[in-house]
């Protein structure tokens, strides 16, 4: 039996949601109406956005971009993630939330599923927007090259 990282999603209309915005979800189980359980094989990069609100106003928006991990490999532990996740990216408010939304809308319309660009890039990303600079396109060219390096690493 292959191990598997779950992820607990909620979703209480516009108080709290926990949701995937992409990623191969390799097994998935509903709780009741409002929950749900997806998992994630080794390996898979999955992208986690929570948000929440109270009568005030909103008080958490964070998007994380994060690898599964495999059998002894290191992991940060990360809210409503089991085990736990290598972080690719952990961005917090909503301007910034909104950035990373944008550069995965980005990376899609260059034709490429966004679990499958380059780990890098995800990291790239979430420098970038701490520094207040605007991250570097991915293009084809840049995924060949990450494939080209995967298939040299493997």
């Amino acid at each position: 039996m292959t191990p598997l990282t779950r992820v607990e999603l909620l979703w209480l209309e516009g108080r709290i949601e926990r949701w995937i915005r992409f990623g191969q979800i390799a097994e998935e189980t509903i709780l009741d109406r409002r929950r749900r359980v997806v998992a994630f094989a080794a390996g898979e990069v999955f992208a986690f956005v929570r948000w929440a609100s109270n009568g005030y106003g909103t008080v958490v928006s964070r998007i994380d971009i994060l690898r599964a991990v495999g059998p002894g490999e290191a992991f940060s532990t990360i809210g409503f993630v089991e085990p736990g996740a290598e972080i690719l990216l952990r961005m917090s408010n909503w301007p910034k939330v909104n950035e990373v939304l944008r550069a995965i809308d980005a990376v899609e319309r260059a034709g490429v599923a966004a679990e499958e660009a380059c780990p890098d890039h995800w990291r790239h990303v979430m420098n970038r927007l701490a520094a207040g600079d605007q991250p570097r396109a991915y293009t084809r060219e840049r995924h060949r090259a990450w494939l080209m390096r995967r298939r040299i690493d493997a």
